[in-house]
């Protein structure tokens, strides 16, 4: 999230713990020049000076049920230490799935369960930022003179990493130093969309993928707020699509998954997955009126044609058989 100073802000969620959400926020305000790169100013060295002590004192008011759902319960070993020990991607592994866990076998939806996955989830935007961050001033490997501060992140059309983003992990993680290119190609690398979304092909026909992906991107955006809605509250209604059957199809389609809303690449693919197959707001009220137990001629009855006319069975049948196995109730 930038706001309006372009200053990249670390999202907090609703209910998150207070002193939790207070460091963050502190963390925030000096982590300019730090970056998991950087020698002089290694942010899991501000992690330590800020996050651990909240999260040591979140712990110890916590029921002894709850700490083993978060790094950094055990004595002597605090959240900035996994993480120097494992790294932040291994990090944001274990903090998905340890919330996957406590979803799946304690959350009953009181306040201080919601109060407790608030303020994990906060932690793993935490991660997830730090896994983002790049150094204030930097320049990527020797021999790849791009410029380090072009946009980082997920693809327009999918949950992909962009084509640049791509090639700058790539640099980072895998100290390619004695890469060459030539400048033009550098230049090429798109900071929009992946490789597979990018607009031109390498024999610079346009890419018919990429034009199908941007017809269609308004409504990958709808899905995706929806399934983020849904997500962050997968125990009620709530994708708020402006159609209750709709909403039912989401709702029921959420429960039998343990994607988070911190999953964004997850959220993203799937979103798109849902637009490429045409999975149509009608067949979500199809698919939502047979999961209420309505049989195909009983749901033409209440769903309308193009021509305004309830549709026949044979097209409800017809509808149904063309969704995706994943996408069933």
């Amino acid at each position: 999230m930038v706001d309006m100073e372009n200053k990249i802000l670390i999202p907090i969620w609703e209910h998150c713990d207070p002193a939790v959400s207070a460091a963050i926020r502190q963390f925030e305000e000096r982590w300019q020049p730090y970056s998991q790169s950087s020698q002089r100013y290694p942010i899991v060295g501000l992690i330590k000076d800020v996050i651990d002590p909240a999260v040591a004192a979140y712990l110890r008011n916590l029921p002894e049920g709850f700490t083993g759902f978060i790094p950094g319960a055990v004595p002597g070993v605090g959240f900035s230490k996994i993480i120097r020990l494992v790294g932040l991607e291994a990090m944001l592994r274990v903090q998905r799935q340890l919330l996957r866990q406590f979803i799946m076998t304690e959350d009953q939806q009181t306040a201080r369960n919601q109060s407790f996955v608030a303020t994990l989830e906060s932690l793993i935007e935490l991660v997830l930022a730090c896994m983002c961050k790049r150094p204030q001033s930097s320049s990527a490997e020797k021999g790849v003179n791009l410029n380090n501060q072009r946009k980082h992140g997920y693809c327009e059309c999918c949950g992909n990493l962009t084509e640049f983003s791509t090639f700058i992990s790539t640099v980072a993680e895998e100290q390619i130093n004695d890469v060459e290119l030539e400048e033009h190609n550098k230049l090429e690398l798109s900071d929009k969309y992946c490789v597979g979304h990018k607009p031109k092909l390498t024999t610079g026909e346009w890419n018919p993928a990429y034009r199908q992906a941007k017809r269609s991107l308004t409504q990958f955006n709808i899905e995706l707020a929806r399934l983020t809605r849904q997500c962050a509250k997968r125990s009620e209604v709530s994708a708020k699509s402006g159609d209750k059957l709709i909403d039912e199809y989401f709702y029921h389609f959420m429960l039998n998954l343990t994607i988070q809303p911190a999953d964004h690449a997850e959220l993203r693919n799937l979103a798109r997955k849902m637009v490429d197959s045409k999975l149509s707001d009608t067949k979500k009220k199809m698919l939502a009126l047979q999961k209420l137990g309505f049989n195909q001629t009983e749901i033409g009855q209440r769903l309308l044609n193009v021509n305004h006319q309830p549709m026949t069975r044979q097209a409800v049948s017809k509808a149904l058989a063309s969704v995706r196995k994943e996408f069933l109730l």
